[in-house]
């Protein structure tokens, strides 16, 4: 009996002593969260700063919140594999996706895709894609911009014109873009379905003076993606947190933060459609 009881007492030692690494290991592990830069550095941080705190105190982990002052610097951080978790556009994870996994996608405005337009002046006399043959066309961002770039360029492709039949013009956003077009910086702007209706594109100009000239195939909104190597059980927790996020009065405040109005659950066959887009900008270029 008294053998019994001792081994009984190592199990539980031994039980109890795992459980306690187990919870230190949790505690001092950091995972590092990724936003591209969308926004400027200080905005992503003001916005994203609850999202990094809410994750940490749900999964028991210290979060640091990376933010990049441009494209390039996020792209060579995400080739470096410096985030664990990250949030970016469509184009940067069918490019990353060998290295990491979806697992959600942003909701914004109350809806879970997004689609490439190209916005004209309503007095530019343009109502087909092929008047812009020799045109100026302002895109927001740069070639790696998935809605307002690969989106607006592949519906020009799909009208005929090649990239040299117009001039590409890049402006730092997809907001300053269409803001170009309406100051007549340009005849056309590659944009997103969405920014026409952002208050900072309200307050900056009159949106009743563009039209829409072309809408792209919607696609799932931004992804969400961790590191391949992440365990299982820690990627399940954090695509939990964050599609949990609705559901509770405090965690509707992060999303606010973020300007976002939920995260769903998101898989690789889901970025399907902006795959056939990338892969015919990248053929044409």
């Amino acid at each position: 009996m008294s053998i019994r009881l001792f081994l009984m007492g190592l199990i539980f030692l031994s039980s109890a002593r795992l459980i306690f690494l187990s919870s230190a290991q949790a505690a001092d592990q950091t995972l590092t969260l990724g936003v591209f830069p969308r926004f400027s550095a200080s905005d992503t941080t003001k916005r994203y700063s609850p999202l990094a705190e809410h994750l940490a105190t749900r999964l028991g982990v210290q979060i640091t919140l990376s933010t990049s002052r441009d494209f390039q610097s996020f792209w060579r951080a995400l080739m470096e594999l410096r985030y664990d978790i990250v949030q970016y556009n469509q184009y940067h994870y069918i490019r990353s996706s060998r290295n990491y996994q979806v697992i959600a996608h942003n909701k914004e405005f109350g809806k879970s895709t997004i689609a490439g337009v190209l916005y004209v002046r309503k007095d530019s006399g343009i109502t087909d894609l092929k008047q812009l043959k020799g045109a100026r066309v302002l895109f927001g961002g740069g070639e790696d911009a998935m809605i307002s770039y690969i989106a607006p360029m592949y519906m020009l492709l799909q009208a005929g014109l090649s990239k040299h039949d117009f001039q590409s013009q890049f402006a730092v956003t997809p907001m300053n873009s269409v803001i170009g077009v309406y100051h007549r910086q340009a005849e056309a702007a590659g944009s997103g379905d969405m920014v026409i209706d952002q208050p900072a594109i309200k307050n900056a100009i009159n949106p009743e003076e563009l039209t829409v000239l072309a809408v792209s195939e919607q696609v799932l909104h931004l992804p969400w993606a961790v590191r391949r190597t992440m365990p299982a059980q820690l990627r399940e927790a954090i695509q939990a947190a964050l599609v949990d996020l609705e559901n509770s009065e405090s965690g509707r405040e992060v999303l606010k933060a973020a300007l976002l109005s939920g995260i769903g659950k998101a898989q690789d066959r889901d970025y399907d459609a902006a795959r056939k887009m990338v892969r015919a900008v990248l053929n044409a270029h």
